[in-house]
């Protein structure tokens, strides 16, 4: 579990991340598996479903996985306030900069298959 993606600064900049957002999960063992969430949505795992984010953080079944994001009582409102103000805490420079968020698609193709309609991908530059 310790083959993250990236260099070792961003995986300590993640880790102080997910440290500072802990206490959002009232129980130890609650705490852990948003950590194990993350560490597989960031891992070398082809498909990232309930079965291999358990099987790469080491669980046999993705039950606890599935509680987690289905039956725990955490503060969901709370994460998001904390994660937004760490991006935002990030992102500010002195001089001012932008950042520009551009979720560049692909062609679609084809008339009767879900979700192929004409639309906007940054990749083409125009609607498709």
């Amino acid at each position: 579990m310790d083959d993250w993606s990236g260099d070792v600064a961003q995986v300590a900049e993640l880790e102080e991340l997910l440290r500072q957002v802990g206490d959002v999960f009232p129980w130890a063992d609650l705490r852990r598996r948003p950590k194990a969430c993350v560490r597989g949505l960031l891992g070398p795992a082809s498909r990232k479903n309930g079965w291999q984010l358990a099987e790469y953080a080491g669980w046999r079944r993705p039950d606890g996985q599935q509680h987690l994001l289905d039956r725990a009582k955490w503060d969901v409102d709370e994460l998001r306030d904390r994660v937004r103000r760490y991006a935002l805490d990030g992102l500010v420079d002195s001089a001012g900069g932008v950042l520009v968020i551009d979720e560049t698609g692909f062609a679609k193709k084809g008339k009767t298959s879900v979700g192929v309609a004409r639309q906007f991908t940054g990749l083409l530059g125009a609607c498709n």
